[in-house]
């Protein structure tokens, strides 16, 4: 078997610490023994971008805020979504090695995604670009950490809370979509989205391509007071 190589890692802000690893075309990002992300397994973090790009295709020149670059999935997920050439998608990234990766050892991995004039990545807290207290964005995609129980950094937690998604409403556009990615289910978010103010309705996604792997979760809420549309499953690769 090919042995795991440590290429990198990095520090968090906040305390904790990244590592980037290779075996031979894979890679992993890995938080202590926690892998938060492997170039293999990428299912469900396509499935969020497919999801929310559903839902706001009639939209003449959508501005999409994705939290969390990783490894890319949700970013070219949602390039390929069927957006029209004017629409935006803006990254936030919180750890600047994780944007270093992308353009360097895992370059292969992300492709063109981060060359394509509709990508806008800032080394950035999502939650500053959420929270500047006007309606900005038509889809906020949330894949930060391990969902709303995080594992790597307490700070995330705010995202998560009631303060956190009361702003993630304020700042989306009327009929706008939050979308976010959990690894497992968790009842007491689903009751704070819908104290907010959404509506939410709650999905299982497999992590790998094909239908095999853990089931994770999305959550997509709007604040329109009424039910999402019904969703089509997400398209495979």
């Amino acid at each position: 078997m090919i042995p795991w190589v440590q290429l990198d890692t990095a520090t968090m802000p906040g305390g904790g610490e990244l590592r980037l690893k290779r075996r031979g075309g894979e890679f992993s990002i890995m938080s202590g023994a926690i892998e938060l992300m492997n170039s293999r397994v990428s299912g469900s973090e396509q499935a969020l971008a497919t999801v929310a790009c559903e839902r706001i295709r009639g939209r003449g020149r959508p501005h999409l805020l994705i939290g969390g670059l990783g490894m890319g999935f949700t970013l070219r997920a949602a390039l390929a979504g069927g957006l029209p050439a004017e629409s935006r998608i803006t990254v936030a990234e919180l750890v600047p090695a994780v944007v270093d990766w992308a353009r360097g050892p895992l370059a292969e991995v992300f492709g063109d995604s981060l060359t394509d004039p509709r990508v806008d990545i800032r080394v950035a807290d999502v939650s500053d670009l959420i929270g500047g207290g006007r309606a900005t964005w038509d889809a906020i995609l949330l894949d930060v950490d391990n969902g709303p129980e995080g594992l790597t950094r307490a700070a995330n937690d705010g995202l998560y809370d009631v303060a956190g998604l009361g702003a993630a409403k304020r700042a989306l556009k009327p009929g706008g979509i939050l979308a976010v990615w959990s690894a497992g289910p968790d009842r007491s978010f689903t009751q704070r989205l819908r104290k907010v103010g959404f509506a939410v309705e709650e999905m299982r996604a497999r992590a790998v391509h094909g239908g095999g792997g853990a089931r994770h979760v999305i959550w997509v809420a709007t604040g329109t007071g009424v039910r999402p549309r019904p969703m089509s499953p997400p398209r495979r690769a």
